[in-house]
């Protein structure tokens, strides 16, 4: 278990990465304190050593080891201090790669060549589209529009459908896209196999907010 990160961030790790109940661990760590052992789901819990104040815990599943750390007395005296961590960053990078999703960036991560990109931004500007000639021999209707997360903004690529699918003030999630360079700029394309969608607000900063603090 890395410095960094608390125990109880940690047993929320686990109990999401082994399905667990964090409700369902928590009290086997109780039991395991009172009882030496005791049984979760899939995971074993056993106290190897134990002191008035702390106690070393070893968690097993079938014959692999998953963990082995200390913890305080005073931790499993809290009401579920396990539930308590859902919400944090260890966590939500967990759910996430659960979900078969790639890790979320933001927009001042973007560098040019870059694919598989997930973002989530809020649209702030949708030009007028126009008609251009493609190199695949057809014409289709192509705008640049602005969107911007807390970090910054860029250029999103949108063609045809796309256009008309999101309006300005949306916020939006962009899966599986990829970032190229037009005439020397930056901007976010989404393929094929991408995807576009509109989800729940979400509370961005105006385009002259972000603007005003890359200028700080």
């Amino acid at each position: 278990m890395r410095n960094k990160v608390s125990v109880g961030e940690y047993l929320a790790f686990l109990s999401i990465k082994y399905e667990v109940d964090p409700d369902k661990l928590f009290y086997a760590l109780i039991s395991a304190w009172e009882n030496q052992e005791s049984a979760c789901e899939k995971l074993l819990v056993k106290c190897r050593r134990k002191t008035r104040d702390s106690a070393v815990f070893l968690i097993t599943c079938g014959s692999k080891v998953v963990a082995q750390f200390p913890i305080s007395k005073n931790f499993l005296e809290q009401p579920n201090s396990i539930a308590t961590f859902k919400n944090t960053r260890l966590v939500g990078r967990s759910l996430i790669k659960k979900a078969g999703m790639a890790d979320p960036l933001h927009i001042r991560d973007l560098k040019t060549g870059m694919k598989q990109i997930n973002l989530k931004a809020k649209v702030v500007k949708i030009p007028a589209s126009i008609l251009v000639f493609t190199r695949f021999g057809n014409y289709a209707t192509v705008t640049n529009a602005l969107i911007a997360d807390e970090t910054g903004v860029i250029k999103l690529c949108l063609w045809n459908e796309q256009i008309n699918s999101v309006s300005e003030g949306d916020t939006i999630q962009i899966e599986n896209a990829r970032m190229s360079a037009f005439r020397g700029e930056r901007q976010l394309r989404i393929g094929k196999n991408g995807k576009l969608s509109i989800i729940e607000d979400m509370e961005f900063p105006s385009l002259e907010e972000v603007k005003a603090a890359q200028r700080n």
